[in-house]
């Protein structure tokens, strides 16, 4: 809870990922890779519920071992490949009731700490924002973004006046790192989405914004587990 308001966290685990099969239960560092975001909602200040929506008996299973509350099985619709994703956030709202503040948490983020996810809260609380979501600074300037039509000729993603190819004369772009979401939740059943005109973000470092959808990707996260000396 904070200034009165209720928090519940709701940690997304369909089982039908295709790219990485069983990629919520992948072993990561020695447990599954759901249980880090388990581990780290458990440790928020402020998270006063934290819930598994899942479709999988199996991922139910596994996240009740790890200490998850798995208080319904997510419907099949709501898991299909082209679900919209803030829909079973939506459900699980619905079905668990009495909330103020919800907090979206995806397993594919395992090395988003409990303090990234009480930052976001306070933050959610303190900038008169309707929703915070974190994100990583990129590498690349947005002027050096093209896309390619159908010929293969590069087509800006800018308008041409915002073009520049020295990367010390464009400003500083982020992307979401897909590991912490925050807004109310009657703003959430309302709008159906966390990003809009009125979306703070909060800046998390790289090393902790590996958002996992892709082999190479757990392949990189299994290399830093093993850094003896990683900052995590």
């Amino acid at each position: 809870m904070i200034d009165g308001q209720s928090v519940l966290a709701i940690v997304p685990a369909r089982g039908g990922s295709k790219g990485i099969p069983d990629k919520n239960i992948r072993e990561l560092g020695g447990k599954p890779l759901l249980a880090w975001t388990l581990e780290a909602a458990k440790r928020s200040r402020y998270i006063d519920a934290c819930v598994v929506s899942t479709d999988s008996p199996r991922i139910a299973e596994v996240a009740k071992q790890w200490g998850g509350n798995v208080p319904f099985l997510r419907p099949a619709e709501l898991a299909r490949d082209d679900t919209p994703g803030i829909e079973p956030v939506i459900h699980a709202i619905r079905e668990v009731g009495g909330y103020d503040v919800v907090v979206l948490l995806q397993p594919t983020s395992p090395f988003r700490t409990a303090e990234d996810i009480d930052r976001c809260i306070e933050a959610y609380r303190t900038a008169g924002a309707v929703s915070v979501v974190s994100v990583t600074a990129v590498d690349k300037p947005l002027s050096w973004m093209f896309e390619l039509d159908g010929n293969g000729t590069l087509r800006a993603a800018l308008p041409e006046s915002a073009l520049s190819l020295r990367r010390q004369d464009s400003a500083q772009a982020y992307a979401l790192n897909g590991a912490v979401y925050v807004s109310s939740c009657e703003a959430v059943m309302r709008l159906k989405t966390f990003i809009h005109d009125n979306t703070y973000g909060y800046v998390m470092p790289k090393e902790r914004s590996i958002d996992i959808d892709t082999p190479l990707d757990l392949l990189w996260a299994e290399f830093l587990c093993r850094l003896p000396d990683r900052h995590l």
